[in-house]
Parts: C-alpha cells; structure tokens; sequence
C-alpha cells in the first residue's frame, strides 16, 4: 500500500520531533540521521507497512538504529 506523500511528510515531522526529544540531538541533526536511516527507507518504501505504525514506534525504532551506530553517546 503507497500512503499519501503530504501525510508521510507531515508524519517523518513528528517522528523527527520526537527521536529528537528522545535523542538530546538538535532538530537539524535528527532530521539528517532519519533521512539517511534504514528506518527511513522502510517507511518510504512501505516494507512491512511501516508507515501505519505510531510515530512513537517509529520514533523508538529510530533511536536504536542511532544507539547502535553511536553506542558511546547514547542517552
């Protein structure tokens, strides 16, 4: 199933938001990682219809891609 690209927009938003939150990065730096993360490509591309889950899932899927990545400055 595709989603519709203004929703999918409006939702990386506020999962950037909230890994942000969840992070201590800065908004910029989040939005850097989420764009260039394996979690970003699975919810473009709709594997697993990973654009239906919560933006907090979402968000926490996020945050241990970067915990695993950055093991030395996790939160």
């Amino acid at each position: 199933m595709e989603a519709n690209k203004t929703i999918l927009q409006m939702k990386y938003a506020r999962i950037v938001k909230l890994f942000s939150e969840q992070s201590g990065l800065s908004l910029e730096n989040s939005l850097e990682f989420f764009y260039d993360s394996y979690v970003y490509k699975m919810v473009s591309e709709g594997i697993a219809d990973m654009h239906c889950r919560s933006d907090g899932y979402i968000a926490g899927l996020l945050l241990e891609e970067w915990q695993k990545l950055h093991p030395t400055s996790c939160p």
